[in-house]
């Protein structure tokens, strides 16, 4: 009897090993240490359309909590659909907080239906040499973050392989994750 072997936690590291359990097919665009939305764009040739599906402030569940050391409760949240004529690739889940978007960050508030990883990689490529944090899930119904994507679009996978990473926009932390949708593996990364 053959056992597969199972993620230890909801979120693992992508160097930790455990990418090999994602399907191969997924493994590419899990691992990618660029700007997905660069990757993609090439991929597709042609810029990504983005359907911004909320915008606000809200409180964080503890998972997320912990990537702010639990002294930040209530951020920015912004959940966007990356497409491609119309059909949507990639669910984003970016939690900004307050202390992210000002000063000369300012940018990361006015970026209506830009994709938020124009600013961050524009901005990280000149200020941060540090490399930033990323994990891998698989998500499901019982995930928060499956949940959270859910009410914003209901066409989501039961379930679907996402990446987090916490990035650094001039010293202060921005928490991205991606949820990758089926029709993503039309495309293959470059």
């Amino acid at each position: 009897m053959v056992h597969r072997r199972r993620l230890r936690s909801a979120w693992n590291r992508v160097d930790s090993g455990e990418l090999h359990q994602a399907p191969r097919k997924w493994q590419p665009w899990l691992s990618d240490t660029g700007s997905l939305t660069q990757k993609i764009e090439r991929a597709i040739g042609q810029k990504l359309e983005v359907l911004v599906l909320r915008d606000c402030r809200q409180d964080l569940n503890s998972d997320e909590s912990r990537y702010f050391h639990f002294k930040i409760k209530r951020c920015r949240i912004r959940e966007v659909l990356l497409c491609a004529d119309g059909i949507p690739l990639v669910m984003a889940h970016s939690i900004i907080p307050s202390t992210s978007s000002s000063g000369s960050n300012h940018e990361v508030l006015r970026l209506g239906r830009k994709p938020l990883g124009a600013v961050l990689f524009a901005k990280t490529r000149m200020h941060s040499k540090k490399k930033p944090l990323r994990e891998i899930t698989r998500l499901d119904k019982h995930s928060p973050l499956w949940k959270k994507c859910f009410k914003q679009y209901p066409e989501i996978p039961s379930a679907s392989w996402a990446r987090r990473t916490l990035y650094e926009l001039k010293g202060h932390p921005l928490l991205v994750s991606e949820v990758f949708l089926p029709a993503l593996l039309n495309y293959s990364i470059d």
